[in-house]
């Protein structure tokens, strides 16, 4: 997943989960057709069991509006739940196994059933649990599970699949202001020492832990489902993971759907080098918006103004950060370059926020400046009994495992250098992130990508930058496919907006599709 403005996800335990029956599975075909045929495939049965049971709380801290908890409800009881044991290491099939769980969500019209559709999650790290039942919450992708089972997954290392935990030992926080080298060299030596220290805690398990191998898990669901092929509905990293399963598995796969393409190679430092360019060009729209409204903001009347007042803005909170009584972490300069990363839903009260910074004074901070960026500052509290959303060892492992760049720290510091040159009013909010894996001491193995004839749709949004537009160019060259353009800035909204998500719902019902769709929009 590509990076944006860090936030914690709160990652709670399993302990707290209470588990009630769900109604009893139907055999499979592949169960149906006995032992040997799973054997010889080399996956097991599903294992099904009761599916967990939440609280009213749990369920509203999944983002489930009030207004959605009975419907949330009455889904869990239509849901499957169940684990499939797959191999550790699928190179040595007769050795560890690890547990994957599933979900399912059967279609309602079998009449005219079509086949599994899996939803593949994004992070990587991210949990895919209940996303069948998020699927049908959302109205707009709804009317899919008529004809569709929605197939729900937790990749390898993520929730009640079978997983590991690195320590995570939280750094002194960085000084405000101006990123020094001085500072940059010890933050570099530190990430040194903490990717060792995990990668080395098992290594047999974190090593396994690549795209990869979670579309080789994936297959293996599918056979011990009993279904010929899986279609494929893949949300931001999902879409590695689906070009992934769609090179191993070309036979196995049914029409697919990538929204908010990643990039056809994993190096980090690439990355967000191209992230970067991409959010520092939407800056461009939104310094426009800002100046045919200077007479609200007050920033500039034209878009090299606002431009420059951010930029200026930039500089001087790096020059003198600013503390309030009410953050628990002063403004600096990416706090405001943080600001003028936003995306186009975001622009009218990121606006408000650089007005209010030019002018503030007081001890507590401005209220849109305490709304738009207490959140990045502060950690929820997990609530007990939820499922873990987000595992950020997995995210660690994924990405390393397949990071091919790993840059020496002279490497790393200049590559940094220029693109705060370079991007003079977004720049600061990236951070010293590109040297991520430098020191990570397991061997690197990116994920497997051909050319297919299949159905497949890859979905870029012209203005994002968490997923650049060009990537998706770069896939279609990669692997083929038809390209389906939003003109938003908005990651994996092809599935939220009514008219974006009437071509994905078509697409999956009849295989065609438009092509593109207006998007989020901008804000009048």
């Amino acid at each position: 997943m590509t990076k944006t403005r860090e936030r914690t996800m709160g990652m709670a335990g399993l302990a707290g989960a209470v588990l009630a029956l769900s109604l009893p599975a139907p055999a499979t075909a592949a169960e149906r057709a006995g032992p040997s045929a799973l054997a010889n495939s080399g996956a097991s049965s599903v294992q099904w069991k009761s599916c967990p049971s939440y609280s009213d709380e749990v369920i509203r801290s999944l983002r489930v509006t009030r207004e959605q908890v009975p419907a949330f409800r009455t889904l869990m009881k239509r849901l499957e739940c169940g684990t499939v044991g797959v191999p550790l290491n699928h190179r040595d099939p007769g050795g560890r196994k690890i547990d994957i769980a599933l979900t399912r969500l059967a279609a309602t019209d079998k009449a005219h059933r079509l086949g599994a559709l899996a939803v593949l999650p994004g992070g990587p790290g991210q949990s895919g649990y209940l996303d069948p039942v998020r699927s049908v919450l959302n109205k707009e992708t709804a009317a899919l599970n008529e004809r569709y089972d929605f197939i729900g997954f937790d990749p390898r290392g993520v929730g009640y699949s079978t997983k590991v935990a690195c320590p995570f030992s939280p750094g002194a926080p960085q000084e405000p202001g101006a990123l020094a080298k001085e500072a940059a060299r010890k933050m570099y030596d530190a990430q040194i020492a903490a990717n060792q220290k995990c990668a080395r805690s098992d290594p047999a398990f974190l090593g396994q832990l690549t795209t990869d191998n979670a579309a080789k898990d994936l297959d293996l669901v599918r056979t011990a489902l009993g279904e010929r092929q899986l279609n494929l509905l893949g949300l931001s990293w999902g879409t590695s993971l689906g070009m992934a399963y769609r090179s191993l598995f070309p036979g196995h796969t049914g029409r697919a759907f990538l929204d908010s393409v990643a990039p056809p190679w994993t190096d980090l430092m690439k990355h967000t080098k191209g992230s970067a360019q991409a959010a520092d060009r939407n800056f461009g729209r939104m310094a426009t918006w800002l100046s045919r409204r200077d007479d609200t903001y007050g920033l500039g009347a034209t878009a090299r103004q606002v431009r420059e007042q951010v930029a200026k803005l930039v500089r001087d909170y790096d020059k003198s950060p600013k503390t309030y009584t009410d953050l628990p972490r002063p403004i600096d300069g990416s706090a405001v370059a943080d600001l003028a990363k936003r995306i186009s839903t975001e622009w009218a009260r990121a606006g408000k926020a650089l007005a209010e910074l030019r002018t503030a004074t007081g001890t507590t901070a401005p209220p849109t400046v305490k709304e738009m960026l207490s959140g990045g500052q502060m950690m929820g509290t997990p609530v007990p009994g939820a499922p873990e959303t987000l595992n950020m060892t997995m995210n660690w492992a994924v990405k390393c495992n397949e990071d091919g760049s790993r840059p020496a720290f002279d490497t790393a510091w200049r590559a940094y250098q220029q693109l705060v040159k370079r991007h003079p009013a977004t720049g600061r909010s990236w951070g010293f992130g590109g040297a991520m894996c430098q020191g990570w001491p397991l061997p690197v193995r990116q994920p497997t990508l051909k050319r297919g004839s299949g159905s497949l749709v890859l979905a870029g949004h012209l203005y994002e930058f968490m997923s650049a537009y060009d990537w998706v160019l770069q896939a279609r060259r990669a692997i083929g496919g038809t390209v389906y353009t939003v003109a938003d800035d908005v990651h994996v909204s092809s599935i939220r907006v009514p008219e974006c998500a009437a071509d994905v719902v078509k697409y999956f019902e009849t295989g065609r599709i438009d092509a593109g769709c207006q998007g989020s929009g901008t804000p009048n």
